[in-house]
């Protein structure tokens, strides 16, 4: 049976009358960038400002608004998300984090979240990425997934 789509057309799934439970999601992708780019980053020296930062203030704002992106997704109260950054083996893995108390999940939330940080570097990183043609042989968004989900009862 489809959850979205009836013959009148779609609707969102009526999620009323679900138990509320703790629910947490945890999303993770990485970036790949050259070694040049990942100097610059650690020294600061990215002209348009603070990569690391503006990608977690991203990744949390993102994941906020992900009822706005994806058509009939629930509007989710979220008590927590936090993207986490880290630079390993020649890119930048992000952890997107997120928690509510609601009867739905947010590993929507959590990928909005990992996807809007990866996405945040790009753009910040243009500069230093590309060629001299323009093109950005070496950037490279990679394996953006759920990494786990958890449901607990209330109590």
């Amino acid at each position: 049976m489809l959850t979205h789509v009836t013959d009148k057309g779609v609707d969102m799934v009526d999620i009323s009358k679900k138990e509320r439970s703790i629910r947490t999601a945890v999303a993770k992708g990485g970036i790949r960038l050259k070694a040049s780019t990942l100097d610059l980053i650690a020294a600061d020296g990215i002209k348009k400002g603070n990569v690391m930062a503006a990608a977690q203030l991203a990744g949390i704002m993102a994941a906020k608004r992900t009822s706005e992106l994806i058509p009939l997704c629930h509007q989710i109260p979220l008590e927590s998300v936090n993207v986490d950054l880290e630079v390993r083996d020649g890119r930048i893995e992000a952890t997107c984090t997120v928690k509510t108390t609601f009867g739905t999940g947010v590993e929507m939330e959590a990928l909005q979240g990992v996807t809007e940080a990866l996405l945040t570097i790009w753009d910040m990183t243009k500069a230093a990425e590309k060629d001299e043609c323009g093109q950005y042989p070496h950037t490279r968004i990679e394996d953006i997934h759920v990494e786990r989900k958890e449901k607990l009862q209330c109590r």
